[in-house]
């Protein structure tokens, strides 16, 4: 994907509003189309920092971005991790089906065009995210997304590394005559839009909130209230909800998550945690019809009252708030280090992005194996595992030998290079001394779990 250009602050807020019109937006190829999700991740980072500053001043929020914001913002860098080595499986799948298939083909440059898109792909997205709720396969990677207690701008960054390879059906309606360029690039604001909407900070918005999808009506689909099951799918549109009778009002305040908490900062249980629970299910469950039903049907079905698909709603356990949230304290010198590992993740990242063409498959396959191994291990080293600082040791150690080898291959050594060989010497050597202090018992960086109310009376 080319096209890639300097934003400002202004337009970065415009395209998190989806305040963008056809003609800056029209696109006759794919490969012109920007990458606009790439294009704001600094603004991203921006955002949340500033929603702190405001919750922090005003104490209106304790926002917990040592660790449940940090497992937020890092899964949503893993989430855009495969994308180094394989193209969008939405935007493969749709470009085959254009290429072969398609019945008409309106102009990429029609403002008709651009708008058609524009329902399109959003009343795409509303049947997309119903069945992701609605089917246990599909819920297995969308239910990365509602697996934290909070309910802030990092809490929109938590997403699958796996949902983009379902949600693309939902969207193959288009491809008979939406150009794959303006497929793409409603795709990507659809999904920036949703961004801003995951806050407490904003309440109702008067009128907008019977058109818009709002952060009023997206904390209730966010909630595990009762009244807030199944409710509110709308990307951009809250219309779809209104329409198909899914509607949800903001009532009681919300509680936060999963029905059933998972109790983790570990990455390999947030984001796969539901198909190993499925898959123990499905192997417990006796009969063809009821196996079945354990994969296409909601996770609440249950072969004891097989006739309701979506499980039943008086099985939901009552919650209210104020409730007590997972929550495990770490040493001030863990959160930095973290964060550290987080933003050189996030720089090499980025780096990979715009020079993938130029690498081979299998150098680009290990860069990425090793970004989602860092987040494993700083997930592992937060939740307290003791298998963190071993592999943590392990990873630095690692680092330290390819990046003597990438060192030994320039000509010209950059001075960067030269700075994170010194770092990751002394990262090793520290989670060497914590790995050996495991084994003694002396774990020096462990703290007692706490479970915390992040709502502040």
């Amino acid at each position: 994907m080319a096209g890639t250009v300097e934003i400002n602050l202004l337009t970065g807020l415009r395209y998190f509003t989806y305040a963008v019109t056809p003609n800056e937006t029209s696109f006759e190829r794919v490969e012109d189309v920007p990458n606009y999700v790439q294009q704001v991740t600094p603004y991203f980072i921006l955002a949340v920092l500033l929603e702190y500053v405001i919750c922090m001043a005003t104490g209106t929020r304790k926002l917990r971005l040592s660790n449940d914001g940090y497992i937020s913002m890092s899964q949503g860098l893993c989430s855009e991790i495969p994308k180094l080595f394989a193209r969008s499986a939405e935007l493969a799948a749709y470009m085959y089906i254009y290429d072969n298939w398609r019945i008409m083909e309106l102009p990429w440059n029609s403002a008709i065009t651009w708008w058609l898109a524009f329902f399109g792909v959003d009343i795409g997205y509303y049947w997309f995210h119903r069945y992701a709720h609605e089917s246990n396969i599909l819920w297995a990677a969308h239910q990365v997304h509602h697996s934290s207690e909070d309910y802030n701008l990092s809490t929109a960054l938590r997403q699958s590394v796996l949902q983009k390879y379902t949600s693309w059906v939902f969207y193959i309606p288009l491809a008979f005559f939406i150009p794959p360029s303006v497929f793409l690039v409603h795709i990507q604001f659809n999904l920036l839009y949703q961004f801003w909407i995951h806050t407490e900070l904003v309440g109702t918005l008067g009128p907008l909130e019977y058109i818009l999808n709002t952060p009023s009506h997206h904390r209730v689909h966010h909630g595990r209230n009762p009244y807030c099951i199944d409710k509110n799918y709308a990307g951009t549109l809250i219309i779809w909800d209104r329409m198909f009778g899914t509607f949800g009002q903001e009532d009681e305040e919300v509680v936060y998550g999963l029905v059933h908490p998972i109790n983790t900062w570990q990455m390999d249980i947030i984001q796969l945690g539901h198909l190993k629970y499925m898959w123990g299910l499905l192997c417990s469950t006796p009969g063809l019809s009821n196996k079945l039903s354990v994969i296409f049907k909601g996770p609440g079905w249950t072969p004891e009252k097989p006739n309701l698909r979506l499980g039943d709603p008086n099985d939901l356990p009552e919650v209210k708030a104020p409730v007590q949230t997972y929550n495990k304290m770490n040493p001030l010198w863990v959160n930095v280090y973290v964060y550290i590992q987080f933003f050189i993740t996030l720089g090499i990242n980025q780096e990979l992005t715009l020079r993938k063409l130029g690498m081979s498959q299998s150098t680009v396959l290990l860069a990425a194996f090793f970004l989602m191994f860092t987040l494993y291990t700083s997930g592992a080293i937060l939740d307290q595992q003791p298998h963190g600082p071993v592999l943590e040791c392990l990873r630095c150690a690692a680092f330290c030998g390819i990046n003597m080898y990438i060192v030994s291959q320039l000509d010209t050594v950059p001075v960067i290079l030269h700075i994170l060989q010194g770092l990751f010497i002394a990262f090793t050597a520290v989670w060497a001394v914590q790995s050996l202090n495991i084994v003694t018992g002396k774990n020096s960086y462990k703290a007692e779990m706490t479970t915390t109310n992040t709502k502040v009376d």
